[in-house]
């Protein structure tokens, strides 16, 4: 049975993550920092909260690392955790730049101290594209984050590959472009949206406020993405992926596609609040998968419509229970 290191795994990603690798027959171990009370629901909301084992540390205190790998002895790490919300970054630029960036690399050194031979998964993003330098990004794609979080990201993503050629160290980045789920938090759009729908036909909300419904993001689900992490670590060489759905759409086209699904209109409750906007936006994002296609035979199951319907429906349940 091979063991698996979760940080971040009362997140959406580590939640889906979890359950893959438990269906895979894994030893599934998370991370959990004791700042406060440990939300789980995630996990208890996919029902697999019981079979996953806890251990105490921070991805700020490269000692708990330590300690937790050398008692854990993983196989594999996945290093999902962060302060993942970009909008926040601006306010929280220096927490931001710890915990995206400082973050990535207590969890290297840690692996490289303990054990050098654990394969480790770093969480890349699209938003290292920012303003974009092609019309379709890949792996050769150059960068321009635009904001803490991007940089904070690129960061992580280039200490990986650091430590890859200097350590000789297998670990891999994922740059994967937006991934939703009913487990997504409420602050991100997709998440926004749905769960406001579900309140607007329970009568309990009025409108929804959004800032540039114009950007346009390569919106995939977050169970498929999950998959694409774990074969990169099954590959005989370690590398870089582009995980997406090589799809864009604008945020008003998902806005339609969640009121439609309950018979509404949503220009009928659709406010553009200019406050909401970006100090830098990103305009459209869009991924080349074909490297990922290729060479570790991944491809997104979910489409935009149903996976936004999916989202819908759970909300839906959500708002009723409340």
């Amino acid at each position: 049975m091979k063991t698996a290191f979760l940080t971040g795994i009362t997140g959406q990603d580590g939640a889906y993550l979890a359950k893959f690798l438990l269906e895979k027959g894994y030893r599934v171990v998370g991370l959990v920092p004791r700042r406060s009370t440990v939300d789980r629901w995630r996990l208890e909301y996919l029902g697999i909260a019981d079979e996953v084992e806890y251990k105490d540390g921070d991805i700020l205190d490269l000692a708990s690392l330590m300690r937790a790998l050398k008692a854990t002895q993983p196989d594999e790490v996945y290093h999902l955790a962060a302060q993942s919300f970009v909008g926040s970054s601006w306010e929280q630029p220096i927490l931001t730049a710890q915990s995206t960036g400082m973050g990535v690399l207590h969890v290297l050194e840690a692996i490289r101290e303990t054990n050098p031979a654990i394969k480790m998964y770093q969480a890349s993003s699209s938003e290292l594209y920012g303003l974009i330098q092609e019309p379709q990004q890949s792996e050769k794609t150059p960068f321009y984050p635009r904001s803490p979080y991007a940089v904070s990201k690129l960061f992580g993503y280039w200490m990986t590959k650091n430590y890859r050629e200097s350590f000789q160290m297998y670990c891999c980045n994922g740059i994967l472009f937006n991934h939703e789920s009913p487990l997504r938090g409420l602050e991100f759009v997709t998440r926004k949206v749905t769960h406001a729908v579900a309140r607007i036909v329970a009568k309990k909300q009025n409108e929804l406020r959004l800032g540039n419904i114009h950007a346009k993001r390569d919106w995939g689900f977050a169970g498929d993405f999950v998959e694409a992490m774990w074969l990169m670590l099954q590959q005989e060489k370690p590398d870089d992926y582009v995980i997406a759905t090589g799809k864009t759409s604008t945020v008003e086209d998902m806005c339609k596609i969640a009121f439609d699904y309950v018979g509404l209109n949503y220009k009928d409750y659709l406010v553009i609040d200019p406050d909401l906007y970006r100090p830098a936006e990103v305009d459209v994002l869009l991924g080349n998968p074909e490297k990922a296609k290729r060479e570790l035979g991944w491809s997104p199951k979910t489409n935009l419509v149903e996976l936004i319907h999916m989202m819908v429906e759970a909300d839906l349940r959500r708002v009723a229970k409340a």
